[in-house]
């Protein structure tokens, strides 16, 4: 089973529909291992997006994304990352198919309400970034084997 990363961003927390999100991963049968909010702070957004921190625009990223805690999770399932990034649907809410997250509740580019991890390698060095040890919990959900056919099990 493979294990992804989503930031809920402060966008969705500041419209409280948190619930409304998570409900997209929890429908599809997707297990939540580590779950807690926090306040993402300048050290942990410049290496969190240390991709994008030379550009002019890093600086609106980072303050909208310290603007309010967000909730930070870890979902674990068959083929979680690509499973999540399609529930999300594109960056572009405003391009965002009906029945994802974004294409039915987000409003814009930066205001898209998650990000997700885009890689398995990705969601391997973002998880750790988030969670420390203990945070992330391995536990037996009821049924949770039925959920994938028995050729599909990791």
């Amino acid at each position: 089973m493979e294990r992804t990363l989503i930031l809920i961003k402060p966008d969705a927390v500041q419209r409280g529909i948190v619930g409304q999100v998570m409900s997209y991963f929890e429908n599809k049968g997707l297990k939540l291992v580590g779950n807690k909010m926090m306040q993402l702070d300048d050290a942990l957004l410049k290496e969190h997006y240390a991709h994008l921190a030379d550009k002019p625009f890093f600086p609106g990223i980072a303050s909208f994304m310290s603007s309010s805690p967000v909730v930070v999770q870890c979902w674990e399932g068959c083929e979680a990352v690509e499973v999540v990034r399609k529930l999300c649907g594109v960056t572009n809410a405003r391009e965002a198919a009906p029945g994802t997250v974004r294409g039915d509740l987000a409003m814009s580019i930066q205001s898209n309400l998650v990000h997700a991890s885009d890689s398995l390698e990705t969601a391997q060095a973002e998880v750790p970034r988030f969670f420390k040890e203990g945070e992330i919990f391995d536990y037996n959900k009821q049924n949770y084997e039925y959920l994938y056919a028995p050729d599909e099990k990791a």
